[in-house]
Order: C-alpha cells, then sequence, then structure tokens
C-alpha cells in the first residue's frame, strides 16, 4: 500500500515503537488519529505531527476500543490503514498468576485489536483496501519463564491476525504481524507483576543489544508497504518461528 494520503490509526501513539510509527507515517504523508490514554501527551504531539486528529482511550474498556474507530471515520470520512500497537504485559510465574491480571492484559493485548479489527473491515471492505498491522512479540515464540501470560496472548494475537488474513484476502484488506525483538522503550516500566522465577542467564549465548523503537516503526512502516504476512525484526528469530 502506498502510505502518502491514507488515514492511519496507531494505538499507544505517545511513546516508544507508537510513538515512531506515528512519526514515520505523518512523514509520509498519512492522516493520523493518534490513539493513547494521555489527553496532555497526545496534545504535545499533536504539536510536532500538526493536523493529526487525538482520541483519548483506554483500550483495556471495550466499547472505548471500539469508539476510536468510529471518532476516526467521523473525522476524516475512512480509515485505511490500522496500527494496533497499545499493550502491557505481565511478569509472573504460571503457578501465581493472578486471574484478574491476566484478564486485564487480555483485554488490551487481544480484545482490543479484535474490537477494532471489526469496526474497521466494513470501512475498508467499502472502501475496496486496507491495512491492518497487528504488534505481536518476539516472545511468542519462545517458553520463557516469568512472561507465559503476555507470550501466550501475543501467540493469540498472531493465530487470530492470520487467520483474519485469509478471511479478507478476497476483500483487498491486508492483515499483518509485527515481532519486535526487545526494544529500548518505557514498556517496562508498565509491566504488572507477580511472583517471579530467578533470571536463568545463557550458558552459551549473549544476545543482541535492545532495538530502538525507531527500528521497528521502521519495520511496521515495511509490512505496510509490502503487505507481507509476517515482519520479524531479525531474520535469526525465523529460526526459533
Amino acid at each position: 500500500m502506498i502510505i502518502q494520503d491514507k488515514v492511519a490509526i496507531v494505538t499507544g501513539a505517545t511513546s516508544g515503537i507508537g510513538l515512531e510509527t506515528a512519526r514515520l507515517l505523518h512523514a509520509q504523508g498519512a492522516h493520523l488519529a493518534l490513539v493513547a490514554r494521555s489527553r496532555d501527551k497526545l496534545e504535545e504531539l499533536v504539536k510536532k505531527l500538526p493536523e493529526s486528529f487525538i482520541v483519548v482511550a483506554d483500550l483495556s474498556k471495550e466499547g472505548e476500543a471500539r469508539d476510536i474507530v468510529k471518532q476516526a471515520c467521523n473525522h476524516f470520512g475512512r480509515v485505511e490503514i490500522v496500527v494496533n500497537n497499545a499493550g502491557c504485559g505481565y511478569d509472573g510465574l504460571v503457578e501465581n498468576l493472578n486471574t484478574d491480571k491476566v484478564r486485564q492484559i487480555f483485554e488490551l493485548n487481544f480484545i482490543a485489536p479484535l474490537a477494532i479489527m471489526q469496526e474497521t473491515i466494513p470501512l475498508m471492505r467499502k472502501q475496496g483496501e486496507g491495512s491492518i498491522v497487528n504488534i505481536s512479540s518476539g516472545t511468542s515464540l519462545l517458553n520463557i519463564p516469568n512472561i507465559s501470560a503476555y507470550s501466550s496472548i501475543k501467540s493469540a494475537l498472531t493465530r487470530l491476525s492470520l487467520t483474519a488474513r485469509e478471511e479478507l484476502e478476497s476483500s483487498n484488506i491486508v492483515v499483518s504481524v509485527v515481532y519486535p525483538y526487545v526494544t529500548d522503550t518505557n514498556f517496562g516500566n508498565n509491566v504488572l507483576s507477580g511472583p517471579r522465577q530467578k533470571e536463568i542467564p545463557d550458558k552459551d549465548d549473549v544476545l543482541p543489544p535492545p532495538d530502538k523503537p525507531e527500528y521497528i516503526a521502521s519495520k511496521i512502516i515495511e509490512v505496510i508497504e509490502t503487505g507481507e504476512p509476517e515482519i520479524f525484526a531479525h531474520e535469526w528469530m525465523k529460526d526459533i518461528k
């Protein structure tokens, strides 16, 4: 898809990967609907990305997730691109997971993207095109102690996305998944916590340093433009899928 003049919704737009994605989309001439919980941060951001439309929403509430699409469409008259980026982690051993916290991150990391897709798909079908990008996680490819809830929900989002891709192919709506590696953002500051197993250092491998959020944002732009089903932050990640 050519990004210029397209209307794009970006969730989690005020920091990290979402912020850098918004900047790149704006630089390529997209019209942006920027979604986050903080009005103050959105109002500061729109000064740097003029003519963008801001939507204050708590995406852990399904009604608010659905409403962002309605607001964006009412403002711009159309929506061609959706980047479902907003998310939250939860660290803890399986035996100790708090089911209320699991539901909380499930609502944000899975139900919100699903609800946004359901609201967007009819619009895109009517328009004759669309690109939906769901941000998964490299952790969904691995069995890592302490992050079972987060990684399993991201795995579910991947399956939802790739199944929707098959269902929507005839409508010219492209659904894609991006798998970030560890990224240098403030994501870790917002992770919900429970009792953890001590970290087990890898005896053989030293992991690469975290990626910059602008690098992952460039991968999101790439998948919008190419329409690939999946893009990994690094080629080596394909080998562990």
